[in-house]
């Protein structure tokens, strides 16, 4: 809770994959993806509540091995690939509506593809945001990219073009303007905005700007390999 607001957090965690088969389950320095966004969830102040949203029993049971709750193994409808991010969220507040009569004021969406995040920027996250709830509905962490969008481009049969080329592209890299690409650290909006736009990029969005190291989410095995090695260097694991 932060002041008097309450705080949800979804895991979302469906069984299946294209990119990376079992990669929810898939022991990462020794741990399984999706224990590593639960460990940090868990170590919150201000999370009042922690859900993990999937359909798969055996990653239902790894999260509760865990310490994470899973009431509910979420319907097969709403675990395909091309569901809404929205939707699973959206089905999770409707539980506990139902199920406990509890209302909650921010949610905080935690994908387990993203597991490189540090102990306390959950609730550095809620925290600016409930501070400037007046001017802001949600927030989004966000890391500065080095692939700049002016060099970006795009292949026109044998052509290649420019991707936009309405950006100017500087001699010097240092000289464009910074970019930056939503990483999944967290995503966190106010529960009634949320539901009315249907997205955590509210018209009324800020940002919480992550460090470099943490600019990975794993969609393949490529990206796996590389945050395995970036935990392995930066936290010290073996």
């Amino acid at each position: 809770m932060i002041s008097d607001k309450n705080v949800i957090a979804i895991v979302p965690a469906r069984g299946g994959s294209k990119g990376l088969p079992g990669k929810n389950t898939k022991l990462l320095c020794g741990k399984p993806l999706i224990v590593w966004t639960i460990d940090v969830a868990l170590k919150s102040k201000l999370v009042d509540e922690l859900v993990v949203s999937t359909d798969s029993r055996e990653i239902a049971a790894i999260a509760r091995e865990a310490g994470a709750p899973v009431p509910f193994l979420r319907p097969a409808q709403l675990a395909t690939d091309t569901v809404p991010t929205i939707d699973v969220v959206e089905h999770a507040l409707g539980f506990f509506s139902v199920n406990k009569g509890v209302p909650f004021d921010y949610v905080v969406l935690l994908e387990p593809t993203s597991p490189l995040r540090e102990d306390d920027d959950i609730d550095n996250m809620l925290r600016k945001l409930h501070a400037s709830a007046e001017s802001f509905d949600s927030i989004i962490s966000v890391g500065q990219v080095s692939e700049h969008p002016s060099i970006m481009k795009k292949l026109l049969g044998e052509k290649i073009e420019p991707f936009c080329p309405g950006l100017q592209m500087t001699a010097r890299r240092q000289d464009n303007q910074p970019a930056f690409f939503p990483y999944g650290v967290a995503y966190i909006a106010k529960t009634k905005s949320l539901m009315a736009e249907r997205t955590f990029y509210t018209k009324r969005c800020t940002h919480y700007r992550i460090k470099r190291y943490q600019n990975y989410e794993i969609d393949d095995i490529y990206d796996f390999l590389a945050v395995e090695n970036i935990m392995r260097h930066e936290w010290d694991l073996a």
